[in-house]
């Protein structure tokens, strides 16, 4: 995916909305968010936006916010209100419900890719050019809005038309100027966010507004995301290097043996005339003259005369400049996060500093007045045996925890946990994702303004976990409260979580036969424990206690298993934690 990290985008969200009754188009909702927060999520790798219309008190201070003049102008007055400022410009109105940053990329990528053109419109599925949905280079907009004049007022989006332009068909370009349109994308965005897992970790991955890019040195950013390749600073080796103990030599043998020994890390300058030999270390730079290394159980060694064996192989033990690689070689793709593996080889390349999202900081949250941690059970309480061990099952997803809570069952307490655990970039909820009389979490977030981006999905257990975002970003993943039912689902969306804020690839599905699919699939996907038992089968169990963990002892994954799935069908694992 192309960085937006260059680019402004303009949200027209004025209008009058005269087919509609004249209503707040940018604040009506469909499928738990608004339309203006739509768009923005769908804009929030840029540099700097702008939305254009009537102020709005509870948008980030980050947001600039203009008025076009006369209000309800019309988007080119919007545009020309909003001004250019950046080399690339986004144009979009915030009545579109279906709109993703994978939409916005392709018009980026699209302009890009087109040297010749001054704009990229977005093309829909019946073949019309949404002029107001474009990708602009910004001297270009500013020139076509100068040419107006000064009264842009009421002025059509084909005003602006420039001779060079290039169309791309694009998901998301789905409007709503009519309530029997509001009602078809509230109907489309239920199905969204009530789906299976797959579909749901889909829209998690594409909905969630994009982490800010940060440079850091690589041994700082472990957990991280690169969000640019990670590119060789330097060759390896560097210079050409030993790659066995034995003799730096020149020439053709025989060859007179020097007392001097290379070392690796060696200063001293130490050069061989043609029919020398000097012993060398693994990893010690060749010396000037010497044309390959000999590795030790290929020579002998004779009053001073090194020789090569009698029928040993002729072979170069040295590694050349640039033989691993040569400056300017991408070493991980954006998307790939840092592990050992990728922050070794940027230390290997001499990569002082990388560009990267994340990582992704949890405030982990346990509630319900019957939970205890610590010290003797009183009547009525259940110990905390989650809690502990939540924190470890975040880091398995990628995740850093970078706060614990347990919060009781009060009146405020999630309004207070959601307007106090500041800081972090997801807040994870064990508990009160129901409907009970204590599960107060869906309301707390309604309170908090926060959008819906999966209200529940179709699975057991897990089924009434939700995914939302707050004003400020955070995102709060919701799981049951139940054990097994709280890792299963951890276990299945987190991973999903970090992806969409960091732009992390997700990784592929890990796949395998399930023995005895046929006895435990039901009418949704279920989410269930399972253990390998040979051949490449693995088995799952059907019936197992919920309220501990115990019955994760011994089971490598938690298996997928599809509704109507046959015996010995590939169902999806996810891994457990060892």
């Amino acid at each position: 995916m192309s960085s937006l990290t260059d680019v402004e985008a303009v949200i027209v969200a004025g209008g009058r909305a005269t087919r509609m009754g004249g209503v707040d188009k940018p604040a009506l909702v469909v499928g738990g968010r608004r339309l203006l927060d739509i768009a923005l999520a769908a804009v929030a790798g840029c540099r700097r936006v702008t939305v254009v219309g009537p102020r709005r008190d509870d948008l980030a201070a980050a947001v600039i916010q203009v008025q076009e003049r006369p209000a309800g102008a019309g988007p080119v007055a919007a545009l020309a209100a909003a001004g250019v400022h950046e080399s690339v410009v986004l144009t979009l109105a915030a009545d579109l419900p279906f709109l993703t940053a994978d939409t916005v990329t392709a018009l980026v990528e699209a302009l890009r890719g087109n040297t010749g053109s001054d704009a990229a419109f977005a093309i829909d599925n019946s073949g019309r050019i949404q002029f107001l949905l474009a990708a602009w280079r910004g001297p270009a907009l500013a020139g076509h809005l100068a040419a107006l004049g000064s009264d842009p007022a009421n002025q059509p989006m084909k005003a602006l038309l420039p001779e060079r332009y290039v169309t791309v068909p694009v998901a998301g370009t789905a409007d709503c100027d009519t309530p029997q349109e509001l009602a078809q994308a509230r109907a489309a965005r239920s199905e969204l966010v009530a789906a299976d897992p797959d579909a749901a970790r889909a829209e998690i991955r594409k909905s969630l507004p994009r982490l800010p890019v940060r440079t850091r040195a690589p041994q700082e950013a472990a957990g991280a995301t690169l969000a640019a390749p990670l590119v060789a600073a330097e060759a390896l080796p560097r210079a050409a290097v030993s790659a066995m103990d034995g003799y730096a030599v020149a020439g053709d043998g025989p060859w007179l043996l020097r007392t001097e020994v290379h070392r690796a890390g060696a200063t001293q300058p130490l050069g061989l005339h043609d029919g020398q030999a000097a012993r060398i270390a693994t990893g010690a730079y060749l010396p000037p003259g010497a044309t390959t290394v000999v590795r030790d159980e290929h020579v002998e060694v004779t009053a001073g005369t090194v020789t090569r064996i009698p029928g040993a192989p002729v072979r170069d033990d040295a590694r050349r400049r640039g033989e691993d690689w040569a400056p300017g070689v991408e070493l991980a793709a954006a998307g790939v996060a840092l592990g050992p593996a990728v922050i070794s080889a940027a230390l290997s390349g001499e990569v002082t500093a990388v560009q990267v999202r994340g990582p992704v900081r949890v405030h982990v949250v346990v509630t319900g007045d019957e939970i205890r941690r610590d010290g003797p059970l009183r009547e009525g309480q259940t110990r905390d045996s989650l809690g502990p061990v939540l924190p470890g099952f975040v880091q398995w997803c990628g995740a850093a925890v970078a706060g614990e809570a347990h919060l009781r069952d009060t009146g405020d307490g999630f309004d207070r946990l959601l307007g106090e655990a500041t800081g972090v970039d997801v807040i994870v909820v064990a508990g009160a994702t129901g409907g009970g009389a204590a599960d107060q979490l869906r309301s707390a977030l309604a309170r908090a303004g926060a959008s819906l981006v999966v209200e529940r999905v179709r699975c057991k257990p897990g089924g009434s976990q939700v995914t939302a975002v707050l004003p400020d970003g955070r995102v709060v993943l919701g799981l049951p409260g139940n054990p097994v039912a709280a890792v299963a689902t951890l276990l299945v969306m987190l991973p999903a979580v970090v992806d969409g804020l960091t732009g992390r690839r997700p990784q592929p599905l890990w796949t395998a036969p399930l023995a005895n699919a046929s006895q435990v699939s039901g009418d949704i996907t279920r989410l269930l424990p399972a253990r390998q038992i040979g051949n490449g089968l693995w088995l799952c169990d059907n019936a197992i206690r919920t309220a501990h963990l115990a019955g994760l002892i011994g089971r490598r994954a938690i298996a997928l298993v599809p509704p109507g799935a046959a015996d010995g069908d590939p169902v999806e694992l996810v891994p457990l934690p060892q």
